[in-house]
Protein backbone atom coordinates (compact mmCIF):
# COMPACT_ATOMS: atom_id res chain seq x y z
CA UNK A 1 0.00 0.00 0.00
CA UNK A 2 1.05 3.39 -0.65
CA UNK A 3 2.85 5.32 2.50
CA UNK A 4 -0.11 8.35 2.33
CA UNK A 5 -2.83 5.52 2.44
CA UNK A 6 -5.05 6.33 5.25
CA UNK A 7 -4.91 2.62 6.49
CA UNK A 8 -1.84 0.98 5.74
CA UNK A 9 -1.48 -3.02 6.18
CA UNK A 10 1.66 -5.12 6.55
CA UNK A 11 2.64 -8.60 7.74
CA UNK A 12 5.37 -10.22 10.33
CA UNK A 13 4.85 -13.79 10.08
CA UNK A 14 1.12 -14.44 10.96
CA UNK A 15 0.84 -11.30 12.64
CA UNK A 16 -0.86 -8.57 10.91
CA UNK A 17 -0.44 -4.94 11.84
CA UNK A 18 -2.89 -2.26 10.76
CA UNK A 19 -1.66 1.25 10.89
CA UNK A 20 -3.94 3.83 10.77
CA UNK A 21 -1.94 6.87 8.75
CA UNK A 22 -3.73 10.52 9.13
CA UNK A 23 -1.20 11.78 11.55
CA UNK A 24 -2.33 15.22 10.74
CA UNK A 25 -5.98 14.66 11.98
CA UNK A 26 -4.57 12.90 14.96
CA UNK A 27 -5.79 9.62 13.03
CA UNK A 28 -9.63 10.57 13.61
CA UNK A 29 -12.07 8.50 12.37
CA UNK A 30 -13.60 10.08 9.55
CA UNK A 31 -16.32 7.76 7.88
CA UNK A 32 -14.10 6.72 5.40
CA UNK A 33 -11.60 5.45 8.26
CA UNK A 34 -14.15 3.70 9.86
CA UNK A 35 -15.04 1.20 6.38
CA UNK A 36 -11.69 0.58 6.02
CA UNK A 37 -10.94 -0.62 9.47
CA UNK A 38 -14.26 -2.52 9.66
CA UNK A 39 -13.06 -4.12 6.37
CA UNK A 40 -9.52 -4.67 6.95
CA UNK A 41 -11.11 -6.41 10.62
CA UNK A 42 -13.39 -9.00 8.48
CA UNK A 43 -11.00 -9.57 5.75
CA UNK A 44 -7.98 -10.55 8.21
CA UNK A 45 -10.66 -12.60 10.22
CA UNK A 46 -11.19 -14.76 7.13
CA UNK A 47 -7.64 -15.30 6.22
CA UNK A 48 -6.27 -18.55 6.88
CA UNK A 49 -2.75 -17.00 6.86
CA UNK A 50 -3.52 -14.55 9.89
CA UNK A 51 -3.89 -15.27 13.45
CA UNK A 52 -3.19 -11.88 15.64
CA UNK A 53 -3.91 -8.62 14.39
CA UNK A 54 -2.27 -5.17 15.37
CA UNK A 55 -4.30 -1.98 15.50
CA UNK A 56 -1.56 0.98 15.55
CA UNK A 57 -1.81 4.59 14.85
CA UNK A 58 1.27 6.56 12.94
CA UNK A 59 2.16 10.36 14.75
CA UNK A 60 2.02 11.43 17.88
CA UNK A 61 -1.81 10.37 18.77
CA UNK A 62 -2.98 7.30 18.12
CA UNK A 63 -6.38 7.96 17.40
CA UNK A 64 -8.88 11.48 18.19
CA UNK A 65 -11.88 9.35 18.19
CA UNK A 66 -14.73 10.99 15.40
CA UNK A 67 -13.54 13.74 12.63
CA UNK A 68 -15.24 16.70 14.11
CA UNK A 69 -14.79 19.09 10.92
CA UNK A 70 -16.40 16.30 8.93
CA UNK A 71 -19.24 16.36 10.99
CA UNK A 72 -19.29 20.01 11.14
CA UNK A 73 -19.25 19.91 7.27
CA UNK A 74 -22.21 18.06 7.22
CA UNK A 75 -24.56 20.42 8.66
CA UNK A 76 -24.71 22.42 5.51
CA UNK A 77 -27.03 19.24 3.91
CA UNK A 78 -30.48 19.91 3.65
CA UNK A 79 -30.97 17.88 6.91
CA UNK A 80 -28.72 19.51 9.17
CA UNK A 81 -26.38 16.36 9.18
CA UNK A 82 -28.94 14.11 10.34
CA UNK A 83 -28.63 11.11 7.55
CA UNK A 84 -24.45 11.73 7.93
CA UNK A 85 -24.44 11.45 11.80
CA UNK A 86 -26.57 8.35 11.99
CA UNK A 87 -24.50 6.71 9.31
CA UNK A 88 -21.39 7.54 10.77
CA UNK A 89 -22.32 6.53 14.26
CA UNK A 90 -23.76 3.43 13.10
CA UNK A 91 -20.78 2.62 11.08
CA UNK A 92 -18.77 3.07 13.84
CA UNK A 93 -20.58 1.00 16.16
CA UNK A 94 -20.69 -1.69 13.32
CA UNK A 95 -16.88 -1.45 13.99
CA UNK A 96 -16.45 -1.93 17.04
CA UNK A 97 -18.58 -4.86 17.62
CA UNK A 98 -16.86 -6.32 14.46
CA UNK A 99 -13.44 -6.33 16.36
CA UNK A 100 -15.27 -8.32 19.30
CA UNK A 101 -16.60 -10.61 16.45
CA UNK A 102 -13.29 -11.05 15.07
CA UNK A 103 -11.84 -14.57 15.25
CA UNK A 104 -8.68 -13.31 15.52
CA UNK A 105 -6.63 -11.55 18.47
CA UNK A 106 -7.10 -7.98 18.15
CA UNK A 107 -4.35 -6.03 20.12
CA UNK A 108 -4.15 -1.87 20.42
CA UNK A 109 -0.87 -0.51 20.35
CA UNK A 110 -1.44 2.76 21.46
CA UNK A 111 1.10 6.10 21.22
CA UNK A 112 0.14 9.23 22.38
CA UNK A 113 -3.58 10.28 23.04
CA UNK A 114 -6.61 7.99 22.75
CA UNK A 115 -9.78 10.07 23.06
CA UNK A 116 -13.60 9.36 22.46
CA UNK A 117 -14.14 6.65 19.82
CA UNK A 118 -10.25 6.59 20.34
CA UNK A 119 -10.50 5.56 23.50
CA UNK A 120 -13.68 3.36 22.87
CA UNK A 121 -11.21 1.43 20.19
CA UNK A 122 -8.93 0.88 22.64
CA UNK A 123 -11.30 -0.49 24.78
CA UNK A 124 -12.74 -2.80 22.01
CA UNK A 125 -9.52 -4.32 21.34
CA UNK A 126 -9.10 -7.91 23.15
CA UNK A 127 -5.76 -6.86 24.55
CA UNK A 128 -4.04 -2.92 24.56
CA UNK A 129 -0.16 -2.28 24.83
CA UNK A 130 0.27 1.31 25.70
CA UNK A 131 3.73 3.75 25.71
CA UNK A 132 4.31 5.29 29.03
CA UNK A 133 3.16 8.71 27.62
CA UNK A 134 0.29 7.64 26.17
CA UNK A 135 -2.71 9.12 27.95
CA UNK A 136 -6.74 8.51 27.32
CA UNK A 137 -9.82 10.40 27.80
CA UNK A 138 -13.76 10.24 26.66
CA UNK A 139 -14.11 14.54 26.36
CA UNK A 140 -17.45 14.66 24.50
CA UNK A 141 -18.65 16.51 27.57
CA UNK A 142 -16.23 19.29 26.87
CA UNK A 143 -17.90 20.27 23.79
CA UNK A 144 -21.41 19.26 24.39
CA UNK A 145 -21.00 16.02 22.70
CA UNK A 146 -21.66 12.91 25.23
CA UNK A 147 -19.07 10.32 24.69
CA UNK A 148 -22.51 7.97 24.88
CA UNK A 149 -21.01 5.23 22.06
CA UNK A 150 -17.70 5.06 23.91
CA UNK A 151 -19.29 5.08 27.28
CA UNK A 152 -20.26 1.33 25.55
CA UNK A 153 -17.08 -0.56 25.63
CA UNK A 154 -15.25 1.72 28.46
CA UNK A 155 -17.94 0.44 30.75
CA UNK A 156 -17.38 -3.23 30.06
CA UNK A 157 -13.44 -2.81 30.52
CA UNK A 158 -13.16 -0.41 33.72
CA UNK A 159 -15.50 -0.40 36.62
CA UNK A 160 -18.46 1.66 36.53
CA UNK A 161 -17.68 4.71 38.95
CA UNK A 162 -14.25 4.90 36.97
CA UNK A 163 -16.10 5.38 33.74
CA UNK A 164 -18.62 7.76 34.88
CA UNK A 165 -15.42 9.73 36.42
CA UNK A 166 -14.02 9.76 33.23
CA UNK A 167 -17.48 10.70 31.01
CA UNK A 168 -18.45 13.07 33.33
CA UNK A 169 -15.29 15.22 33.74
CA UNK A 170 -14.00 14.22 29.90
CA UNK A 171 -10.07 14.71 32.05
CA UNK A 172 -7.96 12.73 30.65
CA UNK A 173 -5.69 9.71 32.59
CA UNK A 174 -2.64 8.74 32.09
CA UNK A 175 -1.13 4.98 31.32
CA UNK A 176 -0.61 4.15 35.31
CA UNK A 177 -4.27 4.63 35.60
CA UNK A 178 -5.56 3.25 32.42
CA UNK A 179 -3.47 0.00 33.40
CA UNK A 180 -4.53 0.30 37.29
CA UNK A 181 -8.32 0.77 35.74
CA UNK A 182 -8.05 -2.12 33.28
CA UNK A 183 -8.25 -0.40 29.97
CA UNK A 184 -5.17 -1.69 29.12
CA UNK A 185 -2.63 -4.83 29.46
CA UNK A 186 0.95 -3.46 29.56
CA UNK A 187 2.98 -0.24 30.01
CA UNK A 188 6.16 -0.12 27.85
CA UNK A 189 8.69 2.92 26.83
CA UNK A 190 8.03 4.54 23.29
CA UNK A 191 11.06 3.08 21.52
CA UNK A 192 9.45 -0.68 22.97
CA UNK A 193 6.08 -0.39 21.43
CA UNK A 194 6.76 -2.09 18.53
CA UNK A 195 8.60 -4.92 19.50
CA UNK A 196 6.42 -5.56 22.59
CA UNK A 197 3.17 -5.97 20.64
CA UNK A 198 4.42 -7.54 17.61
CA UNK A 199 6.14 -10.29 20.73
CA UNK A 200 2.73 -10.35 22.51
CA UNK A 201 0.93 -10.87 19.15
CA UNK A 202 3.30 -13.37 18.16
CA UNK A 203 2.73 -15.72 21.57
CA UNK A 204 -0.92 -16.23 20.70
CA UNK A 205 -0.56 -16.56 17.58
CA UNK A 206 1.78 -19.79 17.74
CA UNK A 207 -1.35 -20.77 19.24
CA UNK A 208 -3.92 -23.45 17.87
CA UNK A 209 -6.34 -21.00 15.88
CA UNK A 210 -9.15 -23.11 16.48
CA UNK A 211 -9.20 -22.70 19.77
CA UNK A 212 -8.43 -19.51 19.96
CA UNK A 213 -10.92 -19.16 17.72
CA UNK A 214 -13.40 -20.94 20.25
CA UNK A 215 -12.10 -19.06 23.36
CA UNK A 216 -12.64 -15.93 22.09
CA UNK A 217 -16.08 -16.35 21.56
CA UNK A 218 -16.99 -17.88 24.66
CA UNK A 219 -15.37 -15.11 26.36
CA UNK A 220 -17.30 -12.45 24.94
CA UNK A 221 -20.80 -14.58 24.90
CA UNK A 222 -20.46 -15.63 28.70
CA UNK A 223 -19.65 -12.24 29.53
CA UNK A 224 -23.47 -11.25 29.27
CA UNK A 225 -25.05 -14.38 31.15
CA UNK A 226 -25.59 -14.98 34.29
CA UNK A 227 -23.18 -16.98 36.25
CA UNK A 228 -24.85 -20.23 36.64
CA UNK A 229 -25.84 -19.80 32.61
CA UNK A 230 -22.35 -19.07 32.14
CA UNK A 231 -21.23 -22.38 33.66
CA UNK A 232 -23.86 -24.27 32.23
CA UNK A 233 -22.54 -22.90 28.32
CA UNK A 234 -18.65 -22.65 29.22
CA UNK A 235 -18.84 -26.63 30.28
CA UNK A 236 -20.76 -27.25 26.93
CA UNK A 237 -17.85 -25.06 25.20
CA UNK A 238 -15.27 -27.31 26.40
CA UNK A 239 -16.92 -30.55 25.72
CA UNK A 240 -16.77 -29.98 22.43
CA UNK A 241 -12.95 -28.06 22.17
CA UNK A 242 -12.17 -31.40 23.62
CA UNK A 243 -13.74 -32.98 20.53
CA UNK A 244 -11.63 -31.07 17.82
CA UNK A 245 -8.45 -32.36 16.97
CA UNK A 246 -6.11 -29.88 18.43
CA UNK A 247 -7.11 -30.67 21.73
CA UNK A 248 -6.36 -34.23 21.62
CA UNK A 249 -3.21 -33.42 19.48
CA UNK A 250 -2.32 -30.89 22.24
CA UNK A 251 -3.16 -32.81 25.46
CA UNK A 252 -0.82 -35.78 23.69
CA UNK A 253 2.17 -33.29 23.08
CA UNK A 254 1.47 -32.40 27.21
CA UNK A 255 1.86 -36.06 28.38
CA UNK A 256 4.27 -37.12 25.71
CA UNK A 257 6.42 -34.11 26.82
CA UNK A 258 7.01 -32.41 23.08
CA UNK A 259 6.02 -29.52 21.41
CA UNK A 260 2.56 -29.47 19.73
CA UNK A 261 1.75 -30.32 16.29
CA UNK A 262 -1.45 -27.57 15.34
CA UNK A 263 -3.78 -29.61 12.96
CA UNK A 264 -5.94 -25.89 12.39
CA UNK A 265 -3.12 -24.40 11.35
Amino acid sequence: MSADDILIEDRDGSVARLTMNRPAARNSLSLEMIGRIHQAIIDLGASRDVHAIVLAGNGPAYCAGHDLKELTSARQHPDKGLAFYRETMGSCSRLMLSIGDCPKPVIAAVRGTATAAGCQLVASCDLAVATSDAQFATPGVNIGLFCSTPMVALSRNVSRKKAMEMLLTGEMIDADNALQAGLINRIVEPEALEQTTLALATRIARKAPATIRVGKNAFYRQASMSVSEAYDYTAEVMVQNMMEPDAEEGIGAFIEKRPPSWRSL
